[in-house]
């Protein structure tokens, strides 16, 4: 544990994600009253992926931690995609 490097990350980047998160909600919210047929839930969700992406990376502090927990991170996205598509699939198909 003492052996760990401390990070020290300046406020602006907080305020500057900060400020990217509430954009992205309101886009995400804006979409909806766009009419794009099945490109709205679509859209939404790939607003969602990126504002989980920003608060994992900064806020989490996923950005300085080791590989393999990247790794797992990684792991666990990649299972959310196949059952995103494995919905859609059905979706489509219905």
């Amino acid at each position: 544990m003492s052996e760990e490097k401390h990070h020290i990350v300046p406020y602006r980047v907080y305020i500057i994600i900060l400020l990217a998160l509430l954009a992205l909600t309101f886009a995400s919210i804006g979409i909806t009253r766009i009419e794009l047929g099945a490109y709205t839930v679509a859209g939404a969700i790939i607003f969602a992926c990126i504002k989980s992406f920003l608060v994992l990376t900064y806020f989490m502090h996923l950005k300085y931690d080791k590989k393999y927990i990247k790794i797992m991170v990684a792991f666990v996205f990649s299972i959310f995609v196949v059952v995103l598509v494995i919905t859609f699939l059905d979706y489509l198909y219905r």
